[in-house]
């Protein structure tokens, strides 16, 4: 039996095992909460005890934050390079030297509760792609859990655009089905089965032909997307091994939000194109297409579980014994920043979507699992795997948090035989020099957000540019209360058993 047949590859939680193995996953639940609490519990404590171990503890982590910033800047810039080029490509004459007029792309837009404009906005980008439109199927996915007023929504646009396209189909996904969790997954599952049965075996369309695009019902396309994603579909080594994702921009109504939400906007945008370059280290996140012969030889997106964007990731993976990749076309699609009617819910609304991100977590005992269980991934594999995904989120919940807050703990809690020291009197001298240092990379990321700003609106006032700019300044104070806050207390959730469900965040325009 394969491991994709196996009654573990679908598992969302401990409490979908029995017995030893239930104990097993819920013991890797509470690994990385453990490793992020530990560290910092661990940093109290031997500023206490042990104060000029500590001392020396932080002045080598700061070197080491720095040095990683260095590291990090140069794939950032790498990117920034790459994506201008890309954005600038004519992909429709790069095509124009394959074979690829058989290519469908298949576009799944799931909606619970956004409004009209919102989805018509999506439905007008892919229109304006330049692109056979006959070869597309979209795939309007509303929740059955909304009521009618999600299937008036999604008639009247069916009614209106329908005909723009090749296929166009609306699914409603029945509520309370045996076995899902509400949520994308469980949405996005049920309605690209049925395009399938609908579309796709009636017209007799071979499923190694269709690339499926799972979008988020906010995201815009740009004009040469799909040409570029077949593009890399077709040059490939091994392209039903793959998914292809984009970088996320959230620039839909940047010029709305306020400086706090660009800032953590544009944070997940640089570390989505850092990692645009270390393809190895990569997996799916948020919008991505994969081959629709790949999804439904592995059952599609999971439904039982909050992540499921990453974790379609990891069923591939494990269906495959680890051959399978993220390709990065290091093309972007763009959604929206966070905004609410007032700051405050922004700020609120900022939080919650940063803890359901760091929910991703959830993958870490899938994945430790996933290893005990299949035998056939090799050990190397697994060892690198592992250490990678666990250094992510260990770094996310803590580092922000030893770098701006914890490095003077030796000297608040190591008493005056600390104080009297050398070490003392340098260690705040060293580490705001290191940090100094570090922060520089702020410019670059300053520069490269304001390249990728769309077009100035009527509306925006000059100080809203300077802004732009200036709004970087707040770096610090973001990483920690909506980066290390939010993801450790993902984590501390996960550690005692406490699931989250699916939060849909609220779209609003001004």
């Amino acid at each position: 039996m394969s491991y994709k047949d196996s009654p573990y590859f679908h598992v969302g939680r401990a409490t979908d095992l029995k017995g030893r193995d239930r104990v097993i996953y819920r013991l890797f639940e509470m690994v990385p909460g453990f490793l992020s609490g530990g560290t910092l519990i661990a940093t109290i404590f031997l500023s206490y005890y042990f104060p000029v171990a500590a001392a020396v503890f932080i002045i080598a982590f700061d070197l080491y934050w720095l040095l990683k910033t260095l590291y990090l800047s140069f794939f950032l810039r790498r990117n920034w390079k790459r994506l201008k080029h890309n954005l600038a490509l004519d992909w429709k004459a790069q095509l124009s030297h394959l074979k690829y007029e058989h290519i469908y792309h298949m576009v799944i837009l799931p909606f619970y509760s956004e409004d009209f404009g919102t989805i018509e906005k999506g439905i007008l980008s892919i229109m304006q792609s330049d692109i056979d439109l006959k070869k597309m199927i979209i795939v309007l996915a509303a929740e059955g859990k909304r009521g009618a007023e999600a299937q008036l929504i999604a008639k009247d646009i069916e009614g209106k655009y329908a005909q723009s396209f090749g296929h166009f189909i609306t699914t409603i996904h029945p509520d309370g089905l045996p076995g899902e969790m509400a949520g994308k997954g469980s949405n996005i599952s049920w309605a690209v089965d049925k395009a399938r049965t609908e579309i796709l075996d009636v017209q007799h369309i071979p499923y190694e032909d269709v690339i499926v695009s799972a979008f988020d019902i906010d995201t815009v396309v740009y004009r040469h997307y799909f040409n570029c994603v077949t593009w890399h579909f077709l040059t490939s080594e091994d392209p039903y091994h793959a998914s292809y994702q984009p970088v996320p921009f959230y620039n839909n109504n940047i010029w709305d939000a306020p400086a706090l939400s660009r800032v953590v906007a544009g944070s997940g945008t640089f570390w989505q194109m850092i990692q645009q370059e270390r393809p190895e280290l990569n997996v799916t996140f948020s919008s991505h297409s994969v081959p629709f012969k790949t999804l439904h030889d592995i059952g599609y997106w999971q439904r039982n579980m909050v992540s499921e964007d990453s974790r379609i990731f990891w069923n591939a993976f494990f269906a495959y014994n680890g051959n399978y990749r993220v390709v990065p076309i290091s093309y972007p699609v763009s959604m929206d920043a966070n905004l609410a009617p007032t700051f405050w819910e922004t700020l609120k609304n900022i939080y919650k979507q940063q803890r359901r991100w760091s929910w991703g977590s959830e993958n870490i005992p899938y994945l430790l699992f996933g290893f005990l269980k299949n035998k056939e991934i090799p050990l190397r594999k697994k060892i690198k795997t592992t250490f990678v995904q666990l250094e992510g989120y260990w770094s996310l919940a803590t580092n922000p948090i030893l770098i701006f807050l914890l490095g003077w703990l030796p000297l608040v809690l190591g008493g005056k035989a600390f104080n009297t020291t050398v070490l003392s009197y340098n260690l705040p001298m060293v580490t705001r020099n290191l940090m100094i240092l570090a922060m520089a990379g702020l410019v670059i990321s300053a520069l490269a957000f304001i390249s990728f700003l769309p077009q100035v609106t009527t509306h925006t006032r000059k100080r809203d540019k300077a802004l732009m700019l200036l709004q970087w300044i707040f770096v610090p104070v973001t990483i920690i209360i909506f980066g290390a806050i939010p993801g450790l207390d993902a984590q501390a959730r996960l550690f005692f058993g406490k699931y989250m469900g699916f939060w849909v965040t609220p779209k609003f325009h001004k």
